[in-house]
């Protein structure tokens, strides 16, 4: 975040809409049938659910990290506030003294004091500093009013960023609102079948891919992707969480941020600002470290390991594992 002069425009705009969207789609979607589904279109839904809830997440996180910039752009601007007042305060301290000599010195009429000065040269003298005085003093009074007038904009400024901010809580609690609601509906989906049918869906989630595949001979493309990569597989096995970036838990997005930052680099917090936080190439030259971003709206993102495979955070109850790269529709790899 810099700390310029002037406040950054803000980006709510961005934030607000896609939460006003995104509950449109909600309510486009509609609750949950509650008549009884064939097995299959039973996980089928809960699949789809997991997909809604991961894209509601990645909502969550980015009204969360705007939330985050508001909440430092806001500190930065009452910290300037603070020093423009105190320059204001001392410059009606400096004016208030200059006005004081003013009347002392300019009390009478400047031709009967000269007539009644002992000392002609003496009051020519004061004279003249009176008039450099007079000079300085509506110098001062400009600045004065300048300084005020700036102090009046950034407070107005600082405002907004304040309204902006708490609409961005609203955008947080919403999404995490349906994210809850996704994932309480996959649960009595899930609750709803057969003992058998429900422990193989699990064994299925959680199936023995966090052990690790033939990642064949492939190498990182530069040292920060061979450090990413070596991060990536020490979560191997963690949970999935959503809206978290480590250390013990992971959504997609967050285990990409967390693995790269262990290698020094920052990467954007979503998955849809993931996609572009480097160069482009096609999937056909990916290498261990690229970033993989799946489906049309880039809702979910893994790291590319080698020989077709990738490393990710699947969705709630199936831990970062392993799983071939081609497990989802690919709409973009991006090497950092």
């Amino acid at each position: 975040m810099g700390s310029q002069h002037r406040l950054a425009p803000s980006g709510f705009d961005r934030g607000a809409g896609l939460a006003v969207g995104f509950l449109s789609v909600v309510a486009a979607l509609g609750a949950v049938p509650a008549g009884a589904a064939p097995y299959d279109d039973t996980r089928a839904k809960v699949d789809r659910l997991y997909a809604q809830a991961e894209k509601a997440t990645e909502a969550y996180n980015e009204a969360d990290e705007r939330a985050d910039e508001l909440r430092d752009e806001v500190g930065t601007a009452r910290d300037r506030i603070a020093r423009q007042q105190q320059r204001i305060n001392s410059m009606r301290d400096s004016l208030g003294s200059l006005a004081g000599a003013q009347y002392r010195s300019g009390g009478i009429d400047p031709s009967l004091a000269l007539l009644f000065s002992e000392d002609p040269d003496d009051y020519l003298d004061k004279a003249s500093r009176l008039d450099r005085i007079t000079a300085h003093q509506a110098g001062e009074l400009k600045d004065l009013r300048d300084a005020m007038r700036e102090l009046a904009q950034d407070r107005e400024e600082a405002a907004g960023k304040l309204r902006e901010l708490e609409k961005s809580r609203k955008a947080v609690a919403a999404h995490k609102k349906t994210v809850e609601r996704k994932l309480a509906a996959a649960r009595r989906l899930l609750d709803s079948l057969p003992d058998d049918e429900r422990d193989a869906y699990d064994r299925a989630s959680r199936s023995g891919r966090t052990g690790m595949p033939d990642l064949g001979s492939a190498t990182a493309a530069s040292g920060r992707g061979a450090a990413a990569v070596a991060a990536a597989r020490s979560a191997l096995g963690k949970p999935y969480v959503w809206g978290a970036n480590g250390p013990t838990g992971f959504d997609c997005s967050g285990l990409m941020q967390w693995s790269y930052a262990q290698a020094g680099v920052a990467l954007p917090r979503t998955s849809q600002a993931q996609r572009f936080a480097g160069r482009q190439v096609p999937l056909s030259e990916a290498r261990p470290g690229d970033l993989v971003v799946y489906r049309a709206d880039a809702s979910h993102v893994g790291m590319y390991m080698g020989n077709g495979q990738v490393i990710h955070a699947p969705y709630p109850g199936a831990p970062v594992r392993y799983d071939p790269v081609g497990m989802m529709p690919v709409s973009s790899v991006t090497r950092v």
